[in-house]
C-alpha cells in the first residue's frame, strides 16, 4: 500500500506519494491559509488524477497519511490563539509574567525601549487555587474545591475557550492538578479545551512548565478543531489507514495524541527537514551536514554532526518559552516570497515580510506588485517562466521586472543591478544564519556539506556555499518537497520524561528503574491508539545531567538498566567526555547531578525507506539538454545550457554555469561548480 506525506507550508502545500516499490510521486498546490485542509485536499486530488483514480479510491488505498503543518506555529506567532485562563497555585500566578527576569528575547540587552512582555493569559484570568504540593511529592494542602469552583465560574463568565492547570511541583505528584483538571472537564464537558502541566511537561522548573502548558492551551482549540475536521474529512473519503502528525521532536504520532498535546506541533513541518537531509547525506557518504530548507516564506537551518539531529529544550517561539524537546532549527523570514524593501537609511532589505500564497510574488500574476526574491530570480533568468511547477503556473516576467523597478530608482540602480542585489542580499542573510550555528560555535564549515531543500533552495544553495567556502552541496532529487520526504524517514513515537533531581552519589537505582517502568507502561498505553503491540516498541533511555552548581544541562545516553554502581560510573564518564566535546573542557573533580530522566519510545519500522535508482549513463549529459537561456552570472549575460531533470542519468556531469529544470524547483550551477548525478538522482555540486 502507498503512503502519503503532506507538508503544509506558508506558500505551498507539498505532497509526496511513496509506492510499495519505492517509487515516488510529487505534487504541489498553493496553501490556503484560511483553511489549510483545502490545499491538502487539492494535493490529494492531483495525486489521485496521476493514478487515474477518484480521490475516494486513492485515499481508501493508503496505508497512512503523515502530515506536517505550520498551523500551531502561525497561531502562536500571529497571536490568533484562543482566550485562555490559567488555574495555578495561590501566590504563583505571576510566574509566567515575571519569566525568570527575561526581558529582551530577540533584541539587544542595551535597548531600553523594548515594550513590556504581553502574557498570553492576562492577569485577571490567572486564577489562584488554594493547594500545595512539596518538591518531595508530599501533598501539604489538598486542592481546595471551593476556590477551584470559583475559578471555573470566572471562566464561564469570561467565556474562555481554553484552561491551563499549572500547580507547583506537579511533576513530583500530579494528584492536586489532576483533580482540578477533572473538575474542569466535567463542568465544561468538551466545550472548553483543558490541559494540565503534568500532562504536557512533567519536569522541574515551574516557569518553563507553566509557560509551555499555557502555550499548549493557547493553540489547543485551533489545533484540535483542525485535526478533528481533517480526520472526519479523510474518513468520509474512505481513509482506513491512520492520520499521523509530525511532532517538533522529529517523531510522528497519532492525531488523537496531537490534539491533547498541541504544543508538540510547533515547528511540525520544518522538524522533518533534517531527517530528510540526513537520509540523503548518508546515501552520499556525508554525516556532517548543514541543512537549509528555503521555501516560499522562510528559511530553516539545522546543523547535523556525526549523523545526529540536534534537539533542544531551550526554545523560544516568538516571546514564549517552550521547554518540550524540539529539533534545534533556526528560522528567519528569507524565502522565495520574501519582500525586498528600502529601509529608513535607504538600504535594500529582504524579508521577513512575505507575499505568501496570496497574492504571492508579482510574477505569479495574482495581484502582487511588490518585489520578491522569486521576481529577482526570474529577472536574472534562473527560473523558467514556462516550467514553474511543471508548467502549472506560467510566470509573468514583465510583472517581475515592473516590481523590481519599484526599488531601482531609490537605489539608483539598473533593473538588473537591483535584481542581482536582491539575490545577493538574501544569499548573505542565509549565509549569516549558517555562520550563527557553526563558525560562532567554533566549527569549521569546510568540514561540512550543505544539504539544500525547499522550492527556492536549489536556486540559491550553491551561491550560499560559495560565500561560506563549503566544498560540497547536496541537492536531493525531491529537494522541493524536502520536509515531506523527511516524514517518510521518521519514526512513530514520542518522548516521555520525569524529573528526579539528585546528586550522583545519592542516586537510588531502584527508584530509577521504577520510574522507567512507569514511563514504559504509559508509552505502551499510548501506543494502543495506533494498534501497536508492546513487543513492537523500542525504548531508548537518556538523562539530563550537569555539574553541581551549573545551569546548562547535557543529555546523556543511559544503559537499558542500572545494575550496579559501575553502570553509574560509566554514565558519569560519558558525561565528562561529552562536556569536553561541547565546551572544550571538563571538571572530573566536581560532583554531578541528575535532573530529568527521559524515555524515547518508537515503533519498529515495517520496512526501510528505499528509492528507485536512476538509470546509469555516461558523464556526457547532452541527452538531457533542453535548451539554452540567457542568465546573469557574474557581471554578464551568459547563454546558459538548461537540462531537463527527469532525463538526467546517474553519472552525468554538468559544469557551470548551467541550469537543471525540475518540475518543482530549479537547480542553479554557477561558475566554478561541477554537478554530478548519483544513483539516487541526487545532485552533488562541488567547487573547483
Amino acid at each position: 500500500m502507498s503512503r502519503v506525506a503532506i507538508d503544509v507550508g506558508g506558500t505551498f502545500t507539498d505532497c509526496l506519494v511513496l509506492g510499495d516499490q519505492g517509487q515516488l510521486g510529487d505534487f504541489k498546490a498553493l496553501t490556503t491559509p484560511e483553511d489549510p485542509s483545502r490545499g491538502l485536499m487539492d494535493c490529494l486530488e492531483k495525486a489521485a488524477r496521476a493514478e487515474r483514480k477518484s480521490v475516494r479510491e486513492f485515499v481508501a488505498g493508503l496505508e497512512c497519511i503523515i502530515h506536517g503543518t505550520t498551523l500551531a506555529t502561525n497561531a502562536l506567532l500571529t497571536e490568533k490563539g484562543a482566550k485562555v485562563a490559567m488555574l495555578t497555585t495561590e501566590g504563583f500566578r505571576d510566574a509566567v509574567e515575571i519569566r525568570r527576569g527575561f526581558k529582551n528575547i530577540r533584541t539587544s540587552m542595551y535597548n531600553v525601549v523594548v515594550p513590556p512582555y504581553k502574557p498570553l493569559v492576562p492577569r485577571y484570568l490567572r486564577l489562584p487555587i488554594r493547594e500545595r504540593t512539596l518538591f518531595t511529592g508530599e501533598i501539604e494542602t489538598p486542592a481546595d474545591r471551593a476556590t477551584a469552583e470559583a475559578a471555573i465560574e470566572k471562566c464561564k463568565a469570561e467565556d474562555v475557550r481554553s484552561i491551563a492547570v499549572c500547580f507547583l511541583h506537579s511533576y513530583a505528584n500530579p494528584e492536586n492538578e489532576r483533580q482540578v483538571a477533572e473538575i474542569c472537564r466535567a463542568t465544561f464537558d468538551g466545550r472548553v479545551y483543558v490541559t494540565a502541566s503534568h500532562e504536557v511537561l512533567p519536569n522541574w522548573g515551574e516557569y518553563e512548565r507553566f509557560s509551555t502548558t499555557v502555550v499548549s492551551a493557547y493553540i489547543g482549540p485551533i489545533v484540535s478543531e483542525y485535526l478533528l475536521a481533517l480526520e472526519k474529512q479523510l474518513a468520509d473519503e474512505g481513509l482506513k489507514g491512520g492520520l499521523l502528525i509530525v511532532r517538533s521532536d522529529a517523531l510522528v504520532q497519532s492525531a488523537a495524541h496531537s490534539r491533547r498535546q498541541a504544543v508538540t506541533l510547533i515547528n511540525s513541518g520544518p522538524a522533518a527537514a533534517p531527517t530528510g537531509a540526513l537520509f540523503w547525506g548518508r546515501s552520499s557518504g556525508h554525516n556532517d551536514l548543514i541543512s537549509i530548507d528555503m521555501g516560499g516564506t522562510s528559511l530553516d537551518v539545522c546543523l547535523i554532526r556525526k549523523g545526529e539531529i540536534p534537539t533542544t529544550t531551550e526554545s523560544w517561539v516568538g516571546d514564549e518559552r517552550v521547554a518540550t524537546k524540539m529539533v534545534d532549527i533556526h528560522s528567519i523570514g528569507a524565502g522565495g516570497g520574501s519582500l525586498a524593501w528600502i529601509d529608513s537609511l535607504g538600504l535594500l532589505r529582504v524579508g521577513p515580510q512575505s507575499a505568501g500564497a496570496m497574492p504571492g510574488p508579482a510574477c505569479y500574476g495574482r495581484g502582487g506588485d511588490k518585489p520578491t526574491v522569486t521576481d529577482a530570480d526570474v529577472v536574472l533568468g534562473y527560473i523558467p517562466t514556462d516550467y514553474f511547477l511543471g508548467g502549472e503556473i506560467v510566470l509573468d516576467e514583465e510583472r517581475a521586472r515592473k516590481a523590481i523597478r519599484t526599488v531601482t530608482e531609490p537605489l539608483r540602480m539598473t533593473e538588473i543591478q537591483a535584481a542581482q542585489t536582491v539575490f545577493q542580499t538574501v544569499n548573505s542573510l542565509m549565509a549569516d544564519q549558517v555562520i550563527e550555528l557553526s563558525t560562532k560555535r567554533g566549527l569549521d564549515l569546510r568540514d561540512f556539506s550543505l544539504a539544500v531543500g525547499g522550492g527556492a533552495g536549489p536556486v540559491h544553495g550553491a551561491c550560499v556555499a560559495e560565500l561560506l567556502e563549503i566544498p560540497t552541496v547536496i541537492i536531493p532529487k525531491y529537494a522541493a518537497l524536502y520536509s515531506a520526504f523527511g516524514m517518510f524517514a521518521m519514526d512513530m513515537g514520542r518522548e516521555y520524561s520525569r524529573s528526579y533531581i539528585v546528586r550522583t552519589d545519592k542516586l537510588d537505582l531502584e527508584r530509577i528503574e521504577t520510574l522507567y517502568e512507569e514511563l514504559a507502561q504509559q508509552a505502551i498505553a499510548d501506543f494502543k491508539e495506533t494498534h501497536t503491540e508492546a513487543s513492537g516498541i523500542l525504548f531508548n533511555r537518556t538523562a539530563d545531567m550537569r555539574y553541581a552548581g551549573q545551569f546548562h544541562l547535557i543529555e546523556i545516553p543511559l544503559p537499558n538498566k542500572f545494575k550496579s554502581p559501575a553502570d553509574v560510573e560509566a554514565v558519569v564518564k560519558a558525561f565528562h567526555a561529552r562536556h569536553k566535546e561541547l565546551y572544550t573542557f571538563d571538571l572530573p573533580q566536581r560532583g554531578t547531578d541528575f535532573l530529568t530522566f527521559r524515555l524515547k519510545a518508537t515503533a519498529a519500522r515495517k520496512s526501510d525507506l528505499r528509492i528507485v535508482p536512476v538509470p546509469q549513463g555516461s558523464k556526457d549529459p547532452r541527452g538531457a539538454l533542453k535548451r539554452t537561456r540567457r542568465c546573469f552570472f557574474g557581471n554578464e549575460w551568459v547563454e546558459t545550457p538548461c537540462y531537463q531533470g527527469d532525463r538526467l542519468l546517474a553519472g552525468n556531469v554538468i559544469s557551470g554555469p548551467a541550469i537543471i529544470e525540475e518540475k518543482a524547483t530549479t537547480v542553479v550551477i554557477p561558475n566554478r561548480f561541477t554537478c554530478t548525478v548519483d544513483a539516487g538522482g541526487t545532485y552533488a555540486l562541488r567547487r573547483s
